[in-house]
């Protein structure tokens, strides 16, 4: 295929989308295997404990979630400009700061456990619970970050068929030892964290077998082109201002979850169920998203204005429609979920009060997920992290204004706040996106 001349069609859109919609899908799913099987203990301090402390390492995690990112814009780019080489060059360098990253964070893990415990409210149970979820997942960091390097090229490469069997081996695995190591040998929450440091060291091995094209021929040890200066520097403004905006959305992420902890393990475990549909709802819609980081990256690259408005318009259409589709399934099936998920009565019954918020979600957010993958497709990082900041004063000043006018609400109301930040900060800055690509 001719990358500069290649068509943006609604086929090509749901071809690279599809797939990733029904990866991502299993991704929330098992987050909600996750609270399901330690909700059939019957307590809520293990549905909260497993709910801060997956976030708290999510968080850690997707710190780097620029390697996934930033990867998939200039790999694609390089497509659409016709450098191959330089699409291996950028995975080996995104390998290698994956791999010392993931180091680092083993490192470092008792003075990062030692801040987050010392900055979250949460009850001395739910506490001692996280500390030993956590304490066992920290141990796939350098697994976990790697596998966002690969992703990244697999996705540049539109070749999101085997992201769908990566997510599919990988989460169906988790899920299948999270029901043997929970409720078969009775390990709780500890059974919850190795499930997923397993099933994420595997999907590692899986992901190398699958980028194999990249170790064919020399361009994976062309060192001189690996580590050339000026590369180098382009990646790195590129993936900081990525990382400095995906730390200001988990720090929005974790807030969220520290306050609703403030209020009581109730609360707190009826909001990490329900955070488990708008998980569904990202991640499903995310689909869209990344078929706008492939296709814009390659247009960005093919210097292809018009390719570029094509798939914003064409993916935006497509997110919409699918928003429309998760409210209604939420309005006709939230309830059974809930009760699905835990089996404590006092948790039931809070996270029904709060369900309306999950039916609008998926309406309120999609644009702004869209908008986020057009620019990382785009490379236009900096302008990602100037809205995303802006955002993330809205949300704080949304939290702190509404919270002790309409309790629990109020902290919902303020995360659908941020979402309509996020789309007019980046529709702000979309005209010069657009103006970047000349030809």
């Amino acid at each position: 295929m001719n990358c500069k001349r290649s068509e943006i069609t609604h086929k090509r859109i749901l071809k690279i989308a599809i797939p990733i919609v029904i990866s991502n899908a299993t991704v929330p799913i098992l987050g909600a295997v996750d609270t399901g099987v330690v909700g059939q203990l019957g307590q809520a301090a293990p549905i909260g404990a497993v709910g801060i402390g997956a976030i708290v390492i999510g968080a850690l995690y997707w710190a780097f979630g620029f390697l996934r990112m930033g990867t998939t814009g200039l790999v694609a780019q390089a497509r659409g400009a016709g450098d191959k080489g330089e699409t291996g060059a950028l995975v080996m360098r995104a390998l290698i700061v994956a791999a010392i990253a993931g180091i680092a964070l083993l490192l470092l893990q008792l003075p990062i456990f030692w801040g987050v415990f010392a900055a979250t409210p949460a009850s001395p149970e739910v506490e001692s619970m996280a500390r030993s979820y956590m304490g066992i997942r920290i141990w796939s960091a350098p697994a976990a970050i790697m596998f966002y390097a690969l992703s990244g090229w697999l996705i540049a490469h539109e070749r999101t068929g085997a992201m769908l069997l990566l997510q599919l081996w990988m989460n169906g695995l988790n899920i299948g030892l999270d029901l043997w190591f929970v409720l078969g040998l009775g390990w709780g929450v500890e059974g919850v964290a190795i499930a997923t440091l397993i099933a994420e060291w595997s999907g590692l091995f899986l992901a190398l077998y699958l980028c194999r094209a990249v170790f064919k021929g020399d361009q994976w040890r062309d060192w001189v082109r690996i580590f050339d200066r000026v590369k180098i520097k382009a990646m790195a403004s590129v993936n900081g201002n990525i990382m400095l905006r995906s730390l200001l959305l988990q720090v929005m992420l974790i807030g969220f979850m520290f306050v609703s902890a403030s209020r009581g393990d109730v609360t707190l475990a009826a909001n990490q169920i329900l955070l488990q549909f708008v998980n569904i709802t990202a991640y499903g819609l995310d689909g869209f998203a990344i078929a706008a980081e492939s296709l814009v990256g390659v247009a960005m690259g093919a210097k292809s204005r018009l390719n570029i408005r094509r798939t914003a318009v064409m993916t935006g259409v497509w997110a919409g429609v699918g928003s429309l589709l998760m409210a209604v399934f939420f309005g006709v099936f939230g309830i059974w979920l809930i009760k699905l998920m835990a089996t404590s009565v006092e948790v039931q019954q809070a996270a029904a009060i709060y369900l309306p918020w999950m039916v609008i979600s998926p309406i309120v957010g999609f644009s702004s997920w869209v908008l986020d993958g057009i620019f990382i497709g785009a490379t236009r990082s900096r302008d990602m992290r100037n809205a995303m900041f802006q955002s993330a004063i809205i949300f704080v000043l949304a939290m702190v204004v509404l919270l002790p006018l309409m309790g629990n609400h109020g902290i919902w109301l303020a995360l659908l706040i941020s979402y309509v930040a996020r789309t007019l900060t980046l529709m702000r800055y979309y005209p010069a996106l657009e103006a970047a690509a000349r030809g």
